[in-house]
């Protein structure tokens, strides 16, 4: 399990040297972090709960052109797999640009932190080997919403709307993050709303209504339950707490503080939904995880009066190592990480 403890290092070790001003050397430095980890995330082998699910949706694309009719499944996924297929990379080329998009948005969203290296040190136990390495088709649409979330707190309405567009053509469950387009510190709430509904409406009906019945008699009437639900819902419920409980000092530091202060909410109410279907709560609850990143990362300066930042950074590092340790020695899935292998050294 080291090479999973050398992901967290990489950026663990910079978030405890930077001090009280970010390290901030310019983009090489984390376009190299992204090749690594989109490498390590790409051509990973047989890492993962669902590594033979995805195998068989590359199978079933093989002799399809690129351009043959979606019948079922994500369409964006099911392209990349044609692409994959059409150029002979198998299922790792699919992995390794699922990758890139993920690790792109994560960077992208990290960078616009006052502690990037903190903000991507959180993200690596859980979003990163957990859920980059597991639940691929998830992991892009993720990526999208990060990049979507960078440019809605600049207060950039539409290309927050085309990047959940685009996380919704890999798993339409992305959808429910449409709504927070509206909750902006700007004139136009009207024009926002309905455009927000129009184009909510357009997704639902395309990709949700054709398979609504599937979906709802999946996971709530048969009770689908995923292990450790409720233990990931009470990650976000941590940083939700935190945000309320500072919410005077964030919403005078932070633009369109407003749109954070609705996935609080979000993530508060899902501790309550989550014994009602476990399995749906967690798959939307894994987009509210940014709340994780944006508030630890931002946690140091808000504490700044209670506690020295330094002293706030090394127990966030600790506790997210305890994370790690805890999912990799005790979580009942963790045997299908364990070992990590990657096809370039097999």
């Amino acid at each position: 399990m080291w090479p999973y403890w050398l992901m967290y290092l990489v950026p663990a070790i910079p978030s405890l040297l930077t001090g009280r001003r970010p390290l901030r050397l310019g983009w090489m430095p984390w376009i190299a972090l992204g090749a690594l980890f989109a490498v390590l995330i790409g051509f990973r082998h047989q890492v993962g709960g669902d590594w033979d699910t995805y195998l068989l949706h590359y199978s079933r694309e093989i002799g399809s052109s690129l351009l043959d009719p979606v019948s079922s499944g994500d369409p964006g996924y099911v392209f990349l797999n044609r692409l994959a297929v059409r150029m002979g990379w198998d299922i790792y080329g699919v992995n390794l640009m699922s990758g890139l998009i993920f690790t792109s948005g994560l960077i992208v969203f990290c960078r616009a932190q006052s502690r990037p290296w903190l903000a991507f040190a959180v993200a690596v136990p859980y979003l990163i080997i957990v859920v980059a390495m597991g639940y691929t088709r998830q992991s892009v649409a993720l990526g999208f919403i990060f990049w979507a979330l960078t440019f809605l707190e600049r207060g950039r309405f539409i290309p927050y709307v085309l990047f959940i567009v685009a996380a919704t053509l890999f798993h339409k469950t992305a959808i429910i993050m449409i709504p927070l387009g509206i909750f902006l510190y700007s004139k136009g709430w009207l024009l926002r709303i309905v455009a927000v509904a129009l184009i909510g409406y357009g997704l639902w009906d395309a990709f949700v209504a054709p398979e609504q019945e599937k979906l709802w008699d999946t996971y709530v009437e048969q009770q689908m339950q995923s292990e450790g639900a409720r233990i990931r819902v009470m990650m976000n419920l941590v940083p939700a707490v935190f945000l309320l409980f500072n919410w005077k000092q964030w919403k005078r530091f932070y633009p369109n503080a407003l749109l954070w202060f609705w996935m609080a909410l979000g993530a508060i109410v899902s501790v309550f939904l989550v014994g009602f279907a476990s399995t749906a709560v967690d798959r939307i609850a894994l987009y509210l995880t940014p709340l994780q990143v944006v508030v630890f990362a931002r946690l140091p300066f808000l504490l700044r009066r209670k506690l020295r930042q330094p002293t706030v950074v090394l127990g966030l590092i600790l506790g997210y190592a305890m994370v790690l340790h805890v999912w990799l020695n005790y979580a009942a899935h963790a045997v299908f990480w364990l070992p990590y292998r990657n096809i370039l050294f097999e």
